[in-house]
């Protein structure tokens, strides 16, 4: 019985291999995102995705853009933290 698995690893097993990952992830960084980020970013901030460890943030506000460029570094540092793990290696701000 040395090969059984936890339904936890069974569960993160098939999350790795399937594209539920990025959906989930998604939602994940979405719940945190106003503690990660702040109010006002957060209220300006369309859309969030995740797509093959990119993150992508939907905004209309040009100066929101400006500042989110600047911040792309600090970003993916937050968002690593915060999910436990290197799942952000890039942001594009859309």
């Amino acid at each position: 019985m040395s090969d059984a698995v936890s339904l936890g690893q069974a569960l993160k097993q098939f999350l790795e291999k399937s594209r539920l990952k990025y959906s989930i992830q998604s939602l994940q960084v979405e719940d945190h995102w106003e503690k990660i980020m702040g109010k006002t970013i957060a209220k300006y901030t369309d859309k969030i995705e995740i797509r093959n460890g990119i993150l992508f943030i939907y905004t209309q506000v040009a100066p929101l853009k400006n500042e989110l460029v600047f911040q792309k570094d600090l970003i993916i540092e937050r968002i690593n933290e915060n999910m436990g793990a290197n799942t952000i290696r890039e942001v594009v701000i859309c």
